[in-house]
């Protein structure tokens, strides 16, 4: 191969090189492009997971926090109502319909628990009363919230035995929940939130139907 040869293939060899330079880069970016969005596809797959962690996701107001705040101590104070039936009802109807109150309303206090959570508002806030404690609440009754028991009507109810504790549970409890479809009924109206309103609608549709449970239990004690 004489000089000439050589000159001229050396610029060819060159631009070879810097061919296969630009093909690797040009490999490289899209390797990191095609990593980007992998990393995008599971940034979209965490606001789901995010929005799984939110136990009230959506916009929410204060009708909202409102029924959370009320219902929490109503059911609180339901709970304990249904936790006198053991060893006191006579009826097994009575203490069955008791354990079925306590197993709902349990889960759904924790559940109120942690939308209020999620909102940034204070459970204790409920009904201007803070930093009373919940299980007082639950015990003492509330004024103006539908269907609480005064302190005199919980003690009653505590020192009542037999079938004169079955009629006062069932009367007590009727009263209770017509007092919760109420709040809820408020909720579904005025709320804003789709899991609170939809809690709302199972506690209408559960409460009304135990209801008339305790009605035809009356008619029969």
């Amino acid at each position: 191969m004489n000089s000439v040869q050589r000159a001229v293939r050396r610029p060819r060899n060159r631009r070879l090189a810097a061919v296969g330079i630009a093909v690797s880069g040009a490999l490289l970016l899209a390797g990191c492009g095609s990593d980007d969005g992998k990393n995008t596809g599971r940034g979209s797959g965490d606001a789901p997971t995010a929005a799984r962690q939110n136990p009230a996701p959506g916009a929410s107001n204060d009708a909202d926090v409102t029924f959370a705040q009320s219902m929490i101590p109503h059911h609180q104070q339901a709970v304990a109502m249904a936790r006198l039936a053991d060893g006191r009802a006579a009826d097994p109807q009575i203490t069955s319909l008791a354990a079925s109150i306590e197993k709902a309303q349990g889960p759904e206090i924790r559940t109120m628990q942690a939308w209020l959570k999620a909102w940034g508002a204070s459970e204790s806030s409920a009904h201007g009363m803070p930093g009373m404690d919940h299980g007082s609440k639950g015990m003492d009754g509330m004024p103006g919230m539908a269907g609480m028991m005064s302190a005199k009507d919980m003690t009653d109810l505590k020192a009542a035995r037999g079938k004169d504790f079955d009629k006062k549970f069932a009367r007590m409890m009727i009263g209770h929940h017509q007092g919760a479809v109420t709040m809820a009924r408020d909720e579904q109206r005025d709320g804003r939130n789709a899991t609170a309103k939809k809690l709302a609608g199972d506690v209408i549709e559960h409460q009304t139907a135990e209801i008339a449970t305790m009605r035809t239990l009356l008619d029969r004690l």
